[in-house]
């Protein structure tokens, strides 16, 4: 009787899965933090008694392997009883990997919390930004104040193995809902290959309560402006907004906008933010799977749409922070300085399941004003300057120091 009431809670969340499919749309941003908040909510078809007590009958041929699969795990597997929510968890995660699309894919209830919290600005971890697209998930940058900065952590550190498991072959972003976040106050075990170190190294690191504000903002020397964009969640267009009115009453003679190490967000925050540069036109073309083409255009009104401007931006500005970027880019509205960005050109629905957990579906793709993608590719800033480990430690920062001189010295 058990099995067959999980069976039936499987061909519930495959039947959500394939109305996500099917009928997903409009869509939010995001990359090694995707938005969540969902934009259209599928309404399950009527259950009969052939999807209540087993496969659906069209489904059958292709569904015997699998119904085959699970009665020999009940059946063989040397630890009884196996635990049937991870089964099920894991057949979902298992069908949305065989698209093959990083960006495509499943969270449980408490991974769908956990990024919840941070769209928020707020967590529980380690506190670092990571970077997801390599084999091993990578350290980019340690929060300062936080343990992973506290225990010495740097940028460029991959996570081998944690709490005493190799990683090795899981997915870096799994890694890092999965094992790494936790409850603040709890242990995680790291292991660390460091490139010039022979040996791993080893971290044990108290998690803690992350809060990060998603919008801070100072004035710099030369009365030069500077406001940062750590995620485009909940808040950011507004908190964005109030900061740059406060920064312009001041009168700069310029605005440096830092979007380093910003994975994204929401798309509706994106447009909000490069608005107040841009008053006109396109800010992004979302492009469907049937080559159907949707423009989003600036919102009229931006606060500054003609003080000289400068993007700051590295390989982990990702998704709506390179819309933003992008949308800068083609109107010549602004200089980009750093490194080539992420390139993350692609857009995602994320829709709620049954059981609280999220699936995330790839819908279409995005396209600058000019229509370019930027997907895999990234977008090459105007000026390329690095940062490296030894920058950090010696507290300096060249790609701040290039964009002050670009807006006291402009070129062509």
């Amino acid at each position: 009787m058990q099995n067959k009431t999980l069976r039936s809670v499987l061909i519930v969340f495959v039947a959500i899965v394939l109305v996500v499919c099917l009928f997903g749309s409009g869509f939010v941003l995001g990359n090694f933090v995707p938005a969540l908040k969902p934009v259209f909510v599928p309404t399950l078809p009527a259950t009969t008694s052939d999807t209540q007590g087993g496969t659906p009958a069209d489904l059958q041929s292709q569904f015997a392997p699998f119904w085959q699969a699970w009665d020999l795990v009940h059946q063989n597997y040397v630890d009884q009883p196996v635990d049937e929510t991870k089964l099920v968890q894991g057949a979902i995660r298992g069908m949305m990997g065989a698209l093959g699309d990083p960006h495509t894919g499943y969270w449980t209830p408490q991974e769908t919390t956990d990024a919840a919290m941070f769209m928020q600005g707020e967590y529980d971890g380690i506190g670092a930004f990571v970077d997801t697209r390599g084999d091993y998930l990578t350290i980019t940058k340690p929060i300062p104040g936080y343990p992973a900065e506290k225990a010495g952590l740097q940028m460029g550190d991959q996570i081998i193995a944690v709490d005493g498991t190799d990683v090795t072959g899981l997915d870096p972003d799994l890694v890092r809902m999965t094992k790494v976040m936790g409850p603040a106050g709890t242990d995680v075990h790291l292991k660390i290959h460091r490139e010039g170190v022979d040996q791993p190294l080893e971290f044990t690191i108290t998690r803690a309560h992350i809060v990060i504000p998603s919008v801070t903002s100072k004035m710099l020397d030369n009365n030069i402006a500077y406001i940062q964009i750590t995620v485009f969640g909940d808040t950011t267009a507004s908190d964005f907004h109030n900061q740059l009115s406060q920064l312009m009453a001041q009168n700069p003679s310029g605005i440096i906008l830092d979007l380093r190490d910003n994975g994204g967000g929401y798309l509706a925050a994106g447009i909000a933010v490069a608005s107040e540069f841009i008053d006109h036109g396109v800010i992004v073309t979302e492009q469907s799977g049937d080559g159907t083409k949707t423009p989003h255009d600036a919102t009229p009104g931006g606060l500054a749409t003609t003080i000289p401007l400068v993007v700051l931006v590295n390989g982990n500005t990702a998704s709506a922070s390179e819309i933003v970027s992008g949308a800068i880019k083609d109107d010549g509205r602004g200089k980009l300085v750093g490194e080539l960005t992420y390139g993350k050109g692609s857009v995602q629905n994320w829709l709620p399941l049954s059981d609280g957990g999220t699936a995330r579906i790839t819908i279409s793709k995005w396209l600058t004003p000019n229509g370019g993608t930027i997907d895999k590719i990234g977008l090459t800033p105007d000026v390329v300057v690095t940062m490296t480990q030894a920058d950090i430690t010696a507290g300096r920062d060249p790609q701040l120091d290039a964009a002050v001189q670009l807006l006291l010295h402009p070129q062509p």
